[in-house]
């Protein structure tokens, strides 16, 4: 029995393709081992989203060799679809697999010759036949992949290929089958998670689909990944409020508080428009944790456009940042653009909102104590006896309790803060 070791990069979309990959090769017969351990075949799923995405693959595929020297090193994922090129100089790598080719990996894993496929003929998502996950209480499902937006510094579309769907009926049946194995968490996972259904005959909607999936009740808990503002519907919201199984847990990427630097990305909406659909998110979902993505230095972002984004970030109630350094991606709109950053003056904006989201984050998390949340248990330890968990509106959660609580929902009354996670004791 050959061992295997896949390492992944990026999104939960690259986590949830990974855990396919692996109940595929070990249906084929491999055994999948830790990345640290001895291997014969090592598989690094890849990530292009910046430039330090892609000098982690290359040094993980380093790495891979050091640890296995006579092991087949293949790698796949974004990098490898987009930039086949500069991965077939590297001396460590013995093969190329594009994303089409995930879905074949256990045939494709040992061929002599590397394969990566023009995804932007690919017209449909990948069936929907992951069993389990890594995590043993909560899965993530690919619902939707590709996108169809182009925004000028994004590269993610090329790699992708265009907006497709899985059909409602195989969500469903994915939902059913993680359930029945245990799973008391599925968050619905998409490139543009809001374009879905947009394709399928007859069309339908992201919201269509998370109402079928309340409906059926097959699974307690439900959360879904980020939604581009613009698709954040009222009857989204609607829905949200008036659902006891989907999470109050909304990602959104901004990327700009400037509406001229909105426009240069080839964003479809302003700032004054993110204000107000976080007042509406406030005012149906009060406790929902609200994540933003935010690119700092994007080319020509003045000194006042960067201040307009501080001065919107600072004003809005959200709970979290995620914050990219903008990296130049070959072949986007705006690689070309005049008035790139100098790398320090991008790094110094982007250390000010990390601060910012620090503090943001913080304060979501006081605001909670002395209150009881719901906390999914994700795990027991036993030297300790602290249990940790996550709660509906996502906040890391640690506690006091034994291991029979682990995989099951339980009020947590929350008295503190340590660092980034909430401390507490079970509600009697």
């Amino acid at each position: 029995m050959k061992r295997v070791s896949v390492t992944t990069l990026g999104c939960k979309t690259n986590q949830f393709e990974s855990a396919a990959m692996i109940e595929q090769l070990q249906n084929a017969g491999y055994r999948v081992v830790p990345f640290s351990e001895p291997a014969d075949i090592c598989i690094i799923n890849s990530c292009t989203v910046t430039a330090r995405t892609d000098a982690e693959t290359r040094r993980l595929i380093r790495r891979a060799r050091r640890l296995n020297p006579l092991a087949r090193i293949v790698a796949t994922g974004c990098y490898a679809q987009v930039s086949p090129g500069e991965l077939e100089q590297m001396p460590e790598l013995d093969g190329i697999l594009g994303n089409r080719e995930k879905k074949s990996i256990a045939a494709l894993l040992e061929s002599e010759r590397s394969l990566v496929s023009d995804i932007a003929g690919d017209d449909g998502a990948d069936s929907l036949t992951l069993a389990s996950f890594a995590e043993h209480t909560r899965a993530f499902l690919q619902v939707q992949n590709g996108c169809d937006s182009y925004c000028s510094y994004c590269i993610v579309p090329y790699a992708r290929g265009r907006s497709r769907s899985v059909p409602s009926g195989e969500v469903l049946e994915g939902i059913g089958t993680l359930a029945a194995n245990g799973y008391k968490e599925v968050v619905l996972t998409g490139i543009h998670l809001g374009a879905y259904g947009l394709d399928l005959s007859p069309p339908s909607a992201l919201t269509a689909l998370m109402r079928s999936i309340v409906e059926a009740r097959i699974v307690p808990r439900l959360r879904i990944g980020s939604v581009e503002p613009n698709e954040v519907s009222t009857e989204l919201l609607n829905l949200m409020s008036g659902s006891d199984c989907i999470c109050p847990h909304l990602h959104l990427p901004l990327q700009s508080g400037s509406g001229t630097v909105l426009q240069r990305m080839g964003r479809h909406y302003t700032g004054d428009f993110f204000r107000r659909l976080i007042a509406d998110v406030n005012l149906a979902l009060p406790d929902a944790f609200i994540g933003a993505d935010v690119i700092a230095g994007f080319p020509g972002e003045s000194d006042a456009e960067f201040a307009e984004t501080v001065e919107l970030l600072t004003e809005l109630p959200v709970s979290d940042l995620h914050v990219f350094p903008y990296s130049r991606r070959p072949g986007t709109t705006a690689a070309g653009m005049p008035g790139h950053l100098p790398p320090q003056l991008i790094t110094e904006r982007a250390a000010l909102l990390r601060e910012m989201a620090r503090q943001k984050k913080n304060d979501f998390m006081r605001r909670f104590i002395g209150r009881g949340v719901d906390v999914l248990i994700q795990g027991h330890d036993r030297k300790t006896g602290i249990l940790k968990g996550l709660s509906r509106n996502y906040l890391t959660v640690t506690c006091p309790g034994g291991s029979d609580l682990v995989n099951s929902e339980v009020q947590v009354l929350i008295l503190g803060k340590e660092g980034e996670r909430c401390t507490g004791v079970i509600a009697s």
